[in-house]
């Protein structure tokens, strides 16, 4: 919630032309190469045409770009969607590989990236959703035409299994560990893990859902979902000067995230530094994901009192006990022992940090009655074992406990930023070779 806590832990674009003329950096039509197997292509970030562009790396950020639904800049030293602005809606997907045919896969990632300048500049897919042969299905599926970019970020990761089916147990990194059962954790397998993971992010949810639909149809025979999860309500920000967002359950959350424009936080506890190895995630960093559910109707019969009490800040100002106003800092000893708070804050935690990106979701109700409702967060981090895991285990005496409940879990290495025109995702774990 507040405190970067895991447990719940921060000029308009004219809109996409249906018929783009070639573009030396998109992918061949499947009109022209069957091998694409019917699929689409999708992912990434990039400006282009009259999209206005906005700096991601955590230096120089637009604060216009999110009022006008711009694109946001694709090639940089880091991937978007991590340090960038946080948008209003998520589409989160894992993936699980069907092939095991090393190069067929690298080709996908290719594409994928070639899709991406496309995508999130508000340009459609390769030839478009209309206009070309007849006789064979489109290139885009056409349910984001007219629409902005709304700065759409796509954000790609390998999970630990990917190094097994690829034979790339040596270039596995060391941060990169499964991670632990930890207290209270009811895990649906259905909902965890995963080969590789496509977060995408834009202000509008159609734009977030056609990427990751796009991202399917070309990843046919090569890839399939595993599962995916829809988010609103951002639930955490990374730019200081905006309102903190509130959970479902009323409270300000991730008061003390990192911001993207505090280059040195982001350095020590977000960016993977090349002394850190493999050399191939110089730039990178990892994501934590969990689904966590609430149980707001048992939280929605609790006193105002007890719920300050369990996170440690009042519901209105979102003060600290003891404090006036929001950002002041907290006096941790002033808060009852198992206080979220107190319990996730960094001097509690020999300081570990992490970055949030965390999404509320609806998926309808469980069957009796009760919604199933809560937050889908997300974490990133310089090392798993210094960020997430250190935090979640100190919070296994959280008041809050009683209220939510792990239910998915997944984690990921988050690789460095494509550079430019002719580099691709991947490419420094896999370029060697392909």
């Amino acid at each position: 919630m507040t405190e970067s806590a895991p447990n719940l832990g921060p000029n308009p674009n004219p809109g996409p032309n249906p018929g783009p003329p070639p573009n030396p950096d998109s992918p061949p039509s499947r009109r022209t190469l069957i091998t694409w197997g019917g699929a689409g292509l999708a992912l990434g970030a990039a400006t282009a045409g009259s999209a206005v562009a906005m700096t991601r790396t955590g230096d120089d950020i637009t604060p216009t770009a999110a009022s006008t639904g711009a694109a946001v800049d694709f090639h940089g030293p880091h991937q978007a969607g991590i340090a960038t602005p946080v948008q209003d809606r998520l589409h989160f997907a894992a993936f699980d590989v069907t092939t095991d045919d090393r190069a067929a896969f690298v080709r996908m990632l290719k594409d994928w990236t070639a899709a991406a300048r496309r995508m999130t500049a508000g340009e459609t897919v390769g030839e478009g959703a209309y206009g070309g042969l007849a006789e064979a299905p489109p290139d885009d599926t056409g349910e984001a035409l007219g629409l902005k970019p709304s700065r759409l970020t796509l954000t790609i990761g390998f999970g630990p299994s990917l190094f097994e089916k690829f034979d790339l147990e040596n270039s596995r990194p060391e941060a990169l560990v499964d991670l632990p059962q930890f207290a209270g954790d009811n895990l649906d397998r259905n909902r965890s893990g995963g080969d590789l993971c496509v977060q995408a992010c834009a202000d509008d949810p159609q734009v977030a859902v056609h990427a990751i639909r796009q991202l399917a149809r070309i990843g046919f025979g090569k890839v399939v979902i595993k599962w995916s999860q829809l988010g609103f309500g951002k639930t955490s920000s990374t730019t200081p000067d905006a309102q903190t967002p509130r959970n479902l359950m009323g409270f300000k959350d991730g008061t003390r995230n990192i911001a993207g424009t505090e280059t040195d936080r982001l350095k020590k506890f977000v960016w993977v530094d090349g002394k850190d190895g493999p050399d191939w995630m110089t730039g990178g960093s990892y994501l934590v994901a969990r689904r966590i559910r609430m149980h707001i109707e048992t939280w929605d019969r609790t006193s105002l009192k007890e719920q300050e009490d369990i996170f440690g800040r009042d519901k209105g100002e979102g003060a600290p006990v003891g404090r006036a106003k929001e950002r002041d800092e907290p006096f941790l000893k002033a808060m009852l022992p198992d206080a979220h708070v107190r319990l996730a804050h960094p001097d509690s935690n020999h300081g570990a940090t992490i970055l949030r990106r965390g999404y509320s979701f609806t998926d309808g109700t469980d069957g009796l009655g009760r919604l199933d409702a809560g937050l889908f967060f997300l974490a990133y981090q310089r090392d798993v074992r210094e960020g997430f895991i250190r935090i979640q285990r100190n919070l296994a005496l959280d008041a809050l406990n009683e209220y939510i409940q792990h239910v998915g879990s997944a984690v990921f290495a988050i690789p460095p930023g494509v550079r430019d025109k002719d580099d691709w995702w991947g490419s420094t774990l896999f370029g060697k070779e392909a």
